[in-house]
């Protein structure tokens, strides 16, 4: 990768070690702005509020209270306020829980800068940099800026949260900038933002800061994706956006026949605003805001914390995964993983030359996986005093030092590139040769590997020059950055279950297929491409061939990816945990960051955080998120199928001339039973075990016609049952308030068997909902005081009789049609979602 500097940017003298004047400084700030590239700023509360506000069915609520007030209902319109609260705080309690839990993973860049200025050494805040300033960098330590490497040895940076690369990044100064306004520099001498210094001390000159740095470029391009509705919103708002078209047309014509029957238009509006709570479908919208927030809880519970809560059902249609390799795939950590000592060396000899030849300052990962077998193989290893340190350089690629032995003795350790160790051996050219052929097969099985050797030194003749000469052969130690545990059992979930997954990675293509191998990704023969070679299949065909792992792979390329695997079809899932993945989180239908590793801008471009880095929690979040669509569409059964016959006879009986068969209050009644039910009842969590294979689904609606057949009919014979109860009632005698008292008997009878018939009574909670709903109902019916509070008279057993062969006759139907309606409404085993829910 090169960069385009720009040189203006540059002070005079720039590769000098001469820092900013104050006045230049104020001026640069002026001119390009704080350091500051952190991501958009959370979402008020009274935004929030305002959001919450939205909902029409609040306003109805309002509308009606405001009506009973004005008619001397104080009561009644106090009831009404009061179904407000649980509606208005619902999303706003919702999107609060989750940017609470988000606030403690909020990681964040370098948080201070040392940089030279007015010729001296001071400490100032990351967001004060400005481009042109000098900037000391310790090993250990973040760039707070991009910048160029002017001075500083033996430095190596540690970029895999930008670039994808899980190996430590050589860094040279550079001595001379190529002429032109603006020249391309390699990316080896680049200090990045948001990548850190590793070994060696760098001074560096500033020349991007803020957005204009490779990581504000990042979050700039993910903030200008944006999200599409899921299917499952689409579906709902069509099926609200007809539901709400119909209640309109009927409050209207309900409120014109009043008036022309002479009722007046006082009656007239209670009658239409009667029929508008009860038709307004606002347990739709608000099931689907419960559900997703239950299964934000239960993904929570298992250490995935959702963002946004639609993703919740987005990862149950997921059918591939880009994941990335180093931190997801892989621990992100080097460790030794073998020991090939020479002829004549042991294991710990091998091991503890490459000990000493290793040193715990800058936390090269070498370094640390090196000095972590030894302190695990050799707890009694003691540090030997050093007398000289050589450090690894570009030129040399090795490391000596010098340490003095217990008995006085100089013992000079090496380790480095192997070809440049077995130079300074003395071995036959047949030796070398078998050991450069261990090298390759190690290297082709994704190893880092090095050689180590040591000599012992004469004290007496030795002046401090480094040996080049004369070293004993010790072996090869080869390195790995071993994969996760319990990934490869998840990712054999993934293929059983019909999950394409593909790797993406900005490792060498030998080392990616190497990792692709160890957790049977793609297979015995996994098919591995290179970023270009992706890339120009993509120009050239415009589809992504088979592939399981893209190696070498760039952020463009890795976004592209994904934006073409959804152009085809595919319902795209993206892990990442670096600044590089950002795009690609952001495009990808569900956006995976890990937690531990994750950096901030991947956390905020997802939709899901992964807390533990566990690759078997996306697998459990998938089988979530099928369970979600089953459970909401049994869900919205059930509120059809109560709606249809409350709907009809709150509007057909006024229209008949017939007195209201509900009173406002008697709906707000309805609704306290319906919506503790619907939400609760129907919430079943997906069965541990395997993941359950993802089945085709042909229809194009959220319910087959089949479907829409069976409610319709079962709620039509319900409304008949109803009204036959209601007009027999009367028939007796003009006991208006126990007409009433017979028809909520039916709908409540009906609530409970049709949420019992749907949920098989599986969980404690539906036994519960279901039988709490029933007994408060008949006591409130049946008991004379409390009948009086809602204006209904208690049913005789006559009553109760009409009222049970009601609601029986629709239940039968349901039991015996359901199981024959396609994908088997009553028998769908849990997280096999048969139907799209691309529309209404």
């Amino acid at each position: 990768m090169r960069v385009l500097v720009p040189v203006l940017r540059l002070p005079q003298g720039w590769d000098a070690t001469r820092g900013l004047e104050t006045e230049e400084v104020l001026a640069r700030r002026a001119r390009h702005g704080p350091n500051d590239v952190q991501g958009r700023p959370p979402r008020s509360a009274l935004r929030s509020l305002r959001d919450a506000a939205s909902d029409p069915m609040l306003w109805f609520l309002v509308g009606t209270s405001a009506l009973y007030f004005a008619l001397g209902e104080r009561v009644d319109g106090a009831v009404m306020l009061l179904a407000l609260a649980p509606l208005m705080g619902m999303d706003v309690y919702l999107h609060h829980r989750t940017q609470a839990s988000t606030e403690g993973l909020r990681g964040r860049l370098a948080a201070h800068a040392t940089v030279l200025r007015e010729g001296r050494e001071v400490v100032v805040p990351a967001e004060d940099v400005v481009p042109g300033d000098l900037v000391r960098v310790e090993a250990g330590h973040q760039f707070p800026a991009d910048g160029l490497m002017i001075e500083g040895q033996g430095l190596q940076a540690e970029e895999s949260s930008l670039t994808g690369e899980s190996l430590p990044v050589r860094k040279r100064p550079l001595t001379r900038l190529p002429p032109g306004a603006e020249p391309a520099v390699d990316a080896v001498h680049w200090g990045l933002a948001g990548t850190r210094l590793l070994t060696g001390t760098a001074w560096v000159r500033v020349v991007f800061t803020g957005p204009e740095t490779l990581y504000g470029s990042i979050i700039r391009s993910a903030g200008q994706e944006a999200r599409a509705r899921t299917p499952l919103q689409h579906a709902v708002a069509r099926l609200v956006a007809v539901l709400v078209g119909v209640a309109a047309a009927l409050c209207a014509v309900l409120a014109l026949v009043r008036l022309r029957q002479g009722f007046g238009w006082l009656d007239a509006l209670l009658s239409a605003a009667t029929l508008g709570v009860a038709a307004l479908p606002e347990e739709f919208p608000v099931a689907l805001t419960f559900f997703l927030g239950a299964g934000v809880y239960r993904l929570a519970r298992r250490q995935a914390l959702v963002r946004q809560a639609v993703s919740v059902e987005n990862i149950g249609r997921v059918s591939c995964v880009c994941s990335d390799k180093t931190g997801t795939l892989t621990e992100g950590l080097l460790r030794v993983a073998r020991l090939l000592p020479s002829p004549g060396t042991s294991n710990q000899a091998l091991l503890e030359t490459a000990v000493l030849a290793s040193r715990e300052e800058g936390k090269d990962p070498l370094d640390v996986a090196l000095l972590e077998a030894g302190a695990a193989w050799q707890p009694a290893l003691r540090a030997s005093p050093r007398e000289a340190t050589f450090p690894f350089t570009e030129d040399r690629q090795r490391e000596t030092a010098v340490v003095r032995r217990e008995d006085g003795t100089l013992l000079a350790a090496v380790k480095g590139a192997p070809e440049r160790v077995l130079d300074l051996c003395a071995l036959s050219p047949e030796a070398r040769r078998e050991w450069a052929l261990r090298v390759d097969a190690l290297a082709r099985e994704g190893h880092k590997v090095i050689a180590c050797a040591s000599r012992t030194l004469d004290a007496a003749h030795w002046h401090g020059g480094e040996p080049d000469r004369g070293f004993g052969f010790a072996g090869l130690v080869a390195c790995e950055d071993p994969v996760r545990a319990g990934v490869e059992a998840a990712v054999r979930e993934c293929r059983d279950a019909g999950l394409r997954a593909v790797m993406v990675t900005g490792d060498h293509p030998r080392t990616a297929l190497a990792v692709a191998r160890r957790l049977g990704l793609g297979g015995e023969h996994p098919v591995v491409l290179t970023g270009e070679a992706l890339e120009a299949r993509l120009a050239d065909t415009g589809r992504v061939p088979p592939v399981d792992v893209v190696a070498r792979a760039l952020p463009a390329q890795k976004y592209a990816l994904v934006k073409a695997l959804r152009k085809q079809g595919e319902v795209v899932a993206a892990t990442g945990d670096g600044v590089n993945d950002v795009p690609a989180l952001q495009a990808a239908d569900v956006g995976i960051a890990m937690g531990e590793r994750g950096t901030r801008s991947a956390r905020e471009a997802s939709s899901i955080v992964l807390l533990n880095d566990d690759f078997g929690t996306l697998v459990r979040a998938i089988a979530e998120g099928r369970q979600l669509f089953s459970n909401l569409q049994r869900c919205f059964l059930y509120l059809l199928l109560i709606h249809i016959p409350l709907v009809s006879t709150a509007a057909l009986m006024p229209l008949w001339g017939q007195p209201l068969v509900y009173l406002p209050i008697h709906i707000v009644w309805l609704e306290l039973i319906i919506h503790p039910t619907a939400m609760l009842a129907f919430q079943s969590a997906a069965r541990p075990g395997r993941l359950t294979p993802l089945r085709a689904r042909p229809a194009t609606r959220f319910f087959s016609w089949r479907e829409w057949t069976l409610l319709t009919a079962v709620g039509a014979l319900l409304a008949c049952g109803l009204v036959w109860a209601w007009a027999r009632c009367l028939s007796q005698g003009p006991d208006v308030e126990r007409a009433r008292a017979v028809a909520m008997a039916t709908l409540t009878l009906a609530s409970a068997s049709f949420a019992a018939v749907l949920t098989r009574l599986r969980t404690r909670t539906a036994r519960w909902v279901c039988a709490l709903s029933l007994g408060f109902s008949v006591l409130l019916i049946q008991v004379p005081a409390l009948g009086a509070l809602v204006g209904l008279h208690p049913p005789t057993a006559r009553d109760w009789g009409r009222v049970l062969a009601a609601v029986g006759a629709a239940l039968a139907l349901l039991l015996v049609a359901g199981p024959r309606a396609r994908g088997g409404l009553l028998r769908r085993r849990a997280g096999q979602p048969t139907l799209a829910p691309e529309a209404s």
